[in-house]
């Protein structure tokens, strides 16, 4: 469990040490991070920061929206989900991101074998375009291609746990699928839209079994405002006003979050 708790950490990094520069204008010192759970068997954990609950029961596949982190290190306390009161925390860590970056921070594997995955993610497509990569976070998964059904792979020999480099793709629908590279179809996709000027990581997670798609949109907006959230919100410091708001994002799972399910054969 020690190794879950290590892995998943990273959510408190993202969705709790934000301090009141996240509210200026000038961000060139801050990371734009979003965190994606991918462990198919790991538990639910709560994330404290500061002694403040920023994140109750982050499970599999949530993901948040980007979130502005000042550069430099960042200290967190993670609990099994539902246990401060009663427990010392699983793990608490220091952890360190890069400001002018983007990235998405998985943790993959399988609860005895977790591990942490952090993808540097771009933010601009080609005008008249879209970009598209494809990230393998199923542990037990073979290499896969990707490509339109019964046509060429866009995607070649992908593995766990990586993600390929982005390609150009012209907008528009698209029949794809994930399979083996012997040809056999693991994933439909069938009606998969991309829209001109926007950048997609598509995340196959779960397991062999039961795998799914999270396409995940990689330039959308940060948010502009500050909700209220009912935890104290804006009335209170500025750090905590965006540590509240920090949660609705891990709520929503991010506003560029579409799931396809494997299809089931007739």
């Amino acid at each position: 469990m020690a190794k879950l708790f290590s892995m998943l950490g990273v959510v408190a990094l993202v969705l709790g040490m934000f301090a009141p520069v996240a509210l200026a204008d000038n961000h060139v010192d801050m990371a734009k991070v979003r965190v994606l759970h991918a462990s198919p068997d790991a538990p639910a954990v709560d994330v404290y920061v500061n002694d403040e609950a920023v994140v109750e029961g982050a499970a599999f596949k949530d993901a948040t929206d980007y979130l502005e982190l000042p550069a430099g290190d960042h200290t967190v306390d993670i609990y099994a989900e539902g246990t401060m009161e009663e427990e010392d925390p699983v793990l608490s860590t220091d952890v360190s991101v890069e400001g002018g970056q983007a990235y998405t921070v998985a943790a993959v594997n399988t609860v005895d074998s977790l591990q942490l995955e952090a993808f540097e993610d771009t933010m601009e497509a080609e005008e008249g375009m879209a970009k598209l990569r494809v990230g393998h976070l199923i542990p037990d998964g073979p290499a896969v291609d990707v490509g339109e059904i019964e046509g060429d792979a866009i995607f070649s020999g992908a593995e766990f746990p990586s993600a390929t480099d982005y390609e150009d793709v012209e907008a528009g629908t698209y029949d794809l699928e994930v399979r083996t590279q012997e040809g056999d179809q693991l994933i439909d996709l069938s009606g998969t839209e991309v829209e001109e000027g926007n950048v997609y990581s598509a995340f196959a997670v779960g397991t062999a079994d039961s795998p799914e798609i999270l396409l995940l949109q990689d330039n959308q907006e940060m948010p502009s405002e500050m909700p209220a959230t009912g935890f104290g919100g804006a009335s209170e410091s500025a750090t905590n006003a965006v540590l509240y708001a920090s949660i609705l994002g891990a709520i929503a799972m991010g506003a560029g979050f579409i799931l396809f399910r494997k299809r089931q054969e007739a």
